[in-house]
This record gives structure tokens, sequence and C-alpha cells, in this order.
């Protein structure tokens, strides 16, 4: 159900085409451990999410919808908790990631878009959180949907359910950069490569401030930054960066 690529760009690709790469169990759990994987391989600067053939991930699994209310409340809520640490662990993974939407990204599929810290979309893709259609609820992705947009532009997706085409999503937030048709993996790659040629150090600080700003008030914010701006510079990536800087050279982080 995923691929994996090990390397300085850990690669994982979501790899159920036939079935439009949704978030079934074995899916989530294989991109959790992957996930596992590319934090504790030191080798690893960045994380690039992809989808195997004309679907970035349709979102929920057929299967899983033709059985979901014959559930009983104990293995649905097993389900969303599932849901629930794939998007928690992937919002706040402590490596830069990035998400090649190379087709559409539907419901779930559209909260790993959100989850990942930048997103290159295909210009012909779309992009949407349809779950009100047939009688579910963006609940989920709803969380991240509300810190990307704010309410009121994230009730109008969520109440009409629609699809947006990629300039729209880039236009709202949704997604960072446009590519052309069939070229939103090779641009998310070189984003990926732009990010990780950065100091570890400072990106995970950075990923790990704009994590708790959003909640706190501006005193506290400022308090917090003026802690973080204080202890990077005991680190060893700001040493060699100023030492490269004099030097002319590129750091080697």
């Amino acid at each position: 159900m995923v691929r994996k690529e090990a390397g300085r760009i850990y690669r994982i690709t979501l790899a159920d085409p036939d079935r439009r790469n949704p978030l079934s169990p074995p899916m989530v759990e294989g991109l959790l451990e992957a996930l596992d994987e590319a934090e504790k391989d030191p080798q690893v600067r960045a994380v690039l999410l992809t989808g195997e053939g004309p679907a970035f991930s349709a979102g929920a699994d057929l299967e899983f919808l033709k059985r979901v209310t014959e559930m009983g409340a104990e293995e649905n809520h097993r389900h969303s908790l599932s849901l629930m640490r794939l998007f928690h662990r992937l919002y706040t993974f402590p490596k830069p990631t990035v998400a090649a939407v190379n087709g559409p990204a539907v419901a779930g599929g559209a909260g790993l878009v959100l989850a990942a810290d930048l997103a290159v979309m295909d210009r012909e893709a779309r992009i949407g959180f349809t779950e009100v259609r047939i009688g579910f609820v963006a609940a989920l992705v709803s969380v991240l949907l509300v810190r990307h947009l704010g309410e009121k532009a994230a009730k109008d997706l969520l109440l009409t359910g629609r699809l947006l085409g990629a300039e729209e999503a880039k236009a709202l937030g949704l997604v960072n950069r446009v590519a052309e048709p069939g070229k939103a993996l090779e641009e998310a790659l070189a984003l990926a490569q732009e990010v990780a040629q950065n100091a570890p150090t400072s990106l995970r600080l950075t990923k790990e401030l704009l994590l708790a700003l959003p909640g706190m008030g501006l005193e506290d914010g400022f308090r917090l930054a003026a802690l973080a701006n204080a202890w990077v510079r005991e680190t060893g990536d700001l040493r060699e960066g100023i030492r490269a800087f004099f030097e002319k050279r590129p750091p080697r982080f």
C-alpha cells in the first residue's frame, strides 16, 4: 500500500492506484511506519509524499464505506483515532514535508495535503472536502483547515463540499505552487531539495515555533521567540553557517 524510497529526500508513495490511493487501514499504518523510519534516519532531511497513478488520494476507502454504518462505536472510534494519529503525526513531523499533489486530493486525501508543510499541485488536479455530500463530517481535517484559512473560508469549503482547482487552492493558501500537468512530482522534489539544503536545527525549531504561535498571545509568542532566538545561537549548525558565510562557501550541515 505504501512504497518508500530512502535517501536525503525520503519519498513516500501512496501505492494503491487502482482504488485511487484511499486511506484504508493498511495505508494509514504504512504511512505512520514510513514517517517513523524517516524521523529515525539521520540521513533524511525532508519527506516527499505523493500518489501513484492518476490520483493523489481519493480519501475514504470504498470497502470501508460499505460497512461503516454497521460498525460498532468502538471500531468506528478506533478507525477515527488512527486517522487522527496520521494527520497529527504528519502536521507535527520534525523534518520538512512536501506533498506532490499529482491528481485529485479529496476528503482525507485533502487532509494529507493540509498536514504537509508545503504542497505543489498539478494544474489539472482538484482538491476538496466532500464529506457533507454523503452524510459524513470533515471533522479531523477541519482542525487543520481552520488553522490554514480561518473560520469563514473553512465554512465555504466544508459546507458546500465543492472541489477547487489548483489556482484557487493556491490563492487560498491550501497549496504553495501550481505545476504544469505531469510536473507536480518533479517540482515538489526540487522544492524538497531546496528546503533540505538549510540547517536541520533551524528547520526543526522553525516548525516548532509555527506550531505553537497560533495558540499564543502576543507577549507569550514574543517570549517563546526570544528563547528560540537565544537557544539557536548555541548550536553547531549556526557556528557552521556563520563560518561558511565569512569563508564564502556553502555550509556543510
